[in-house]
């Protein structure tokens, strides 16, 4: 069977994230997969207006798409990007976290989001693979956001994430080159993500380090205190970036390690079913505010901040 790969970077062209996301891509054109591959620098992604007419549509039972589908270019390469069996992201770290072409672009995932179009019946379920790649030029701790960001984005749409790769301390631009292990690692990215798209679905699982980070669910290195969430649910602990649920416990030999609980599972970002539970809370949320007693506060105070005005800054052209 013939498997359609998709790389997708948004560094600078023939450097350190395109070097490791050929590589990796090379893997997989090796194996029969039919490449595609794309730098976000050569399209027009307009930021995300926050207006949520996609989850006012979803959360309404209908799909309505981006209204800005018609702007710029993010719907043309969704069609293709949704359309593969797998992508691998390969993106330089700016200041702990991704590039912000990267995240402007993922960032606009929502009006994609699968869990709410299968909610809703708009569209068909799609087991997709992933794999990441963060470039940069420090130790972990100045891309500590990297990996978290990028895997945050992914699940919107059904990506299953198989294996990470954080290249460090490569500042200069094909500094990667120096490094024969990176190559290395990166062209066992492109292994795994064959490795996973030749296995069954629903036996898919993790292929990377099992010692990476703190989460067991998604292998991320962030952790936050829990807090109530909207019906209630507490934990702990959370992982900032699947939202498993649990608490940390001490080793036998005095280190510590996150838990997760026996329905910390519930809210699982990385499934339909978590994500579809956002969909109820956002219907909530939603709900609650669209009252006309609250349409009636908000008008009448929002004069106060239509007529603030301060200084700003003008810009001579």
């Amino acid at each position: 069977m013939s498997f359609k790969v998709m790389g997708v970077t948004a560094g600078r062209k023939d450097s350190n994230s395109e070097i490791l996301l050929k590589e990796a891509l090379l893997q997989c054109q090796n194996q029969g997969a039919e490449i595609t591959m794309i730098n976000l620098r050569d399209y027009n992604i307009i930021d995300c207006t926050g207006c949520t007419a996609c989850t006012h549509g979803m959360s309404s039972g209908k799909y309505v798409g981006c209204t800005l589908d018609d702007k710029d270019d993010k719907k043309a390469i969704m069609e293709v990007m949704l359309n593969q069996d797998a992508v691998i992201f390969s993106v330089p770290t700016y200041d702990l976290m991704p590039s912000a072409t990267y995240l402007k672009f993922m960032h606009r995932n929502l009006s994609y989001e699968s869990a709410f179009l299968e909610e809703i019946g708009a569209i068909e379920h799609k087991d997709r693979v992933g794999a990441l790649i963060a470039v940069g030029g420090s130790t972990r701790s100045w891309q500590s956001m990297a990996l978290e960001a990028m895997q945050a984005t992914c699940f919107t749409n059904d990506f299953k994430i198989v294996d990470m790769f954080l290249a460090t301390r490569v500042p200069a631009p094909r500094q990667t080159l120096l490094h024969d292990d990176m190559i290395s690692r990166a062209s066992e990215i492109g292994k795994n993500v064959m490795k996973a798209l030749n296995t069954k679905a629903s036996e898919r699982k993790w292929l990377g380090d099992e010692n990476m980070g703190w989460c067991p669910n998604c292998h991320s290195n962030a952790l936050v205190l829990g807090e109530p969430q909207w019906d209630g649910l507490y934990f702990p602990i959370e992982c900032q970036v699947c939202g498993a649920g649990g608490d940390l416990e001490k080793t036998e030999d005095g280190k510590w390690k996150f838990v997760i609980a026996e329905n910390g599972l519930c809210r699982d970002r990385t499934t339909i079913e978590g994500r579809g539970d956002h969909l109820k809370e956002i219907m909530h949320t939603q709900g609650g505010f669209y009252t006309e007693e609250n349409l009636s506060v908000v008008k009448d105070k929002i004069g106060k901040y239509k007529e603030l005005k301060f200084q700003t800054i003008e810009i001579k052209k």
